[in-house]
Formats: structure tokens, C-alpha cells, sequence
């Protein structure tokens, strides 16, 4: 599989590299006119990209993309603790973002969950966690074949922590990605709905895979 890297940091472009490409084939850019050239030929499986990229930003080259129909998943690179570029990276149609510094296990693993995604689960338009399944186009949750209610928030916050099942959320990861268009609502707001998704998941003795990371945020786990 190929992975595109549009940074023009030449240190971090190269780090990044050699933490994936063991696992992937890999093709470096280092402006956004020439990332977004690279990204039209539709040879890539998933694209890394940085926001804030000399010629053209990361943002124009996302909306660039999308405006042409091109739906090559991006995982986007943004400064740490800013929301915004985070928010709006996610609006301009990013699969996910990634916040700088990182871990080189965090960016494996938010590889391998977009691209399980998109290329498996999201073909099929389902998400399976033991005997858990969630069908994305009805918008409906079984457990054992027993219907399990959920509201629409509820049933968005569990189809993300399935999507990157075994890997840790944040709070505000989560939050950016359901509520962030909302300035009027805080990130508290995830806690009340965990809890709300924790407690329909006990009657079906699933609240025991929902993990609290204390002070982090939540994860589906075995």
C-alpha cells in the first residue's frame, strides 16, 4: 500500500518514513502545490499531511481535494493543543488528525485504523466488535441480535471508538470530531455521554469493554 507525506519539515518528513515504511510504500512532498499534484494521481492509499505548508496550505490542498471528488483518506498533522486547526481540518473533509509531537505507535495505529476503515469495514458499511455490529447506513446497533437504542451522538461516539478499537481516544479528540462545530458546548459534554453509552452497554454486559483512561480519555478494548 501507498502512503503520500506532504511536510515540509525534512527532519520530521523522514521520520515519519522510516516509522511506516516497513509496513507501507512511501512518497514524500515537501509544499502544498506539489502535494497536491502528487495526491491527484489517485495512486495513494492514505495521505499524511501538514496544515501549515509552504505554496499552498494543507487546508486549500484538502479542500482542493475533496472540491475534485478525490476521497483518498488524509490524516492531517496540526500544532499541539489547537483546536481550531484541528476542527477545521476535520470540516475540509480529513479522515482524522494527528498532534504534534507524536508517538510513533499513535501514528501506526491511526494508519491502520483509517485504512481498515475504508478500505474493509466502511466497504461493507458496518463495524463488527465481537458480537457487537453496527450497521452505518440504518444507523442501528445489535448485540447478539438483540437491538440495542441509541442516540445519534451516542451511536457516532461508539462507531469512533470502534473504528479505532484498542487504541486510546481523547477527550478531546472526541469532541472535536462530534462537537466541535458547537462553540456553545465544552468537552464535558463526552463525559456525559460515555456515561450515558456505558450504562446502555451494561444491560448487555458490553460496559466492561468501554475503558476510562483517567485523565486521557476512553478506548473499546477486549
Amino acid at each position: 500500500m501507498k502512503i503520500l507525506i506532504v511536510e515540509d519539515d525534512k527532519v520530521l518528513s523522514e521520520t515519519i518514513k522510516q516509522i511506516i515504511q516497513d509496513d507501507y510504500e512511501v512518497h514524500q512532498e515537501y509544499d502544498g502545490i506539489s502535494g497536491l499534484f502528487s495526491a491527484k494521481l489517485k495512486i495513494y492509499d492514505l495521505i499524511i499531511l501538514d496544515l501549515m505548508l509552504p505554496e499552498m496550505s494543507g487546508y486549500d490542498v484538502l479542500a482542493e481535494l475533496r472540491k475534485e471528488k478525490i476521497i483518498t483518506p488524509v490524516l492531517i498533522l496540526t500544532a499541539r493543543d489547537d483546536v481550531h486547526d484541528k476542527v477545521k481540518g476535520l470540516n475540509f473533509g480529513a479522515d482524522d488528525y494527528l498532534v504534534k509531537p507524536f508517538e510513533s505507535e499513535e501514528l501506526l495505529a491511526r494508519i491502520s485504523a483509517i485504512i481498515r476503515r475504508v478500505k474493509g469495514n466502511y466497504i461493507k458499511n458496518s463495524l463488527d466488535f465481537k458480537d457487537l455490529k453496527m450497521n452505518l447506513d440504518s444507523r442501528t446497533v445489535k448485540i447478539k441480535d438483540e437491538e440495542v437504542s441509541l442516540q445519534g451522538k451516542q451511536f457516532e461516539m461508539l462507531e469512533y471508538l470502534i473504528s479505532y478499537k484498542n487504541t486510546i481516544i481523547t477527550k478531546e479528540q472526541i469532541f472535536d470530531k462530534i462537537w466541535g462545530f458547537d462553540s456553545e458546548t465544552t468537552t464535558n459534554v463526552v463525559e456525559v455521554y460515555a456515561s450515558g453509552l456505558r450504562k446502555i452497554l451494561k444491560k448487555y454486559d458490553y460496559d466492561k469493554y468501554l475503558k476510562t483512561i483517567r485523565g486521557v480519555g476512553y478506548m473499546i478494548a477486549d
